[in-house]
């Protein structure tokens, strides 16, 4: 049987240690507990919130954004209501991270398109392509998904992309993808593709004016690496 977390000192329990100390001081699996708030006869809510991170150990806490309350309800000790409670806390703090970002009105630099599209991309498990298109003062008019690949690869052609561009009046694109697998480092299809982009671009008078890779809380721009 393991030990319950009534039994622990006050001042290790995941709540108490929340109040005293703040959210950043909690690991995830104490954050995890005190959403799921109690354990099952047997177990503390700390296994217990040990056992749903378990379930996709190699992914760790990301995997939770990809988890079903179903899923997640599945775990013996959880149920419905303790799903549904992680779920929602979980869609709270996607939304309040996007909301954060789109506070940005204008691209200054590959540094702003990366914090206002992590938020979105940090844990997608397949690649996204998207364009973000602005206006003769770099202020942001939309970002649009041109589109969504397998686990490896995403499929983009100048035309969906220029076709919104026009769509939008946009007077310069900035490229963006990710990659699930973590690296940044853009691969020799990403370089040529860009580069197809540009000159495309050229010929429309609308400029591709970076490419910017985010894989996790991490970004490249091509631009900046001298990819291009």
């Amino acid at each position: 049987m393991s030990v319950m977390v009534r039994d622990l000192p006050k001042e290790v329990r995941p709540r108490e240690k929340l109040l005293q100390c703040g959210a950043s001081a909690l690991s995830d699996i104490e954050l995890l507990a005190i959403l799921l708030r109690t354990g099952t006869t047997s177990k503390s809510v700390l296994h217990l919130a040990e056992d749903v991170l378990a379930q996709y150990k190699d992914k760790g806490l990301a995997a939770v954004i990809h988890m079903s309350p179903q899923e997640i309800a599945s775990i013996h000790g959880v149920g419905l209501a303790k799903a549904a409670t992680v779920v929602a806390a979980v869609e709270l703090g996607r939304r309040l991270s996007e909301r954060a970002a789109q506070t940005i009105e204008k691209v200054e630099g590959p540094e702003d398109v990366a914090r206002y599209v992590i938020p979105s991309l940090r844990f997608e498990q397949k690649e996204h392509f998207l364009a973000m298109f602005l206006d003769i003062r770099n202020r942001i008019l939309v970002l649009s998904t041109i589109s969504v690949g397998s686990l490896t690869a995403s499929i983009a052609h100048p035309r969906e992309v220029f076709r919104e561009a026009i769509r939008y009046s946009a007077a310069g694109v900035i490229l963006v993808h990710n990659h699930p697998s973590g690296d940044p480092t853009p691969s020799r299809e990403d370089i040529q593709l860009t580069k197809q982009m540009m000159k495309a671009g050229e010929i429309m008078g609308i400029p591709v004016l970076d490419h910017v890779v985010v894989a996790g809380d991490n970004f490249l721009s091509l631009k900046e690496a001298n990819c291009l």
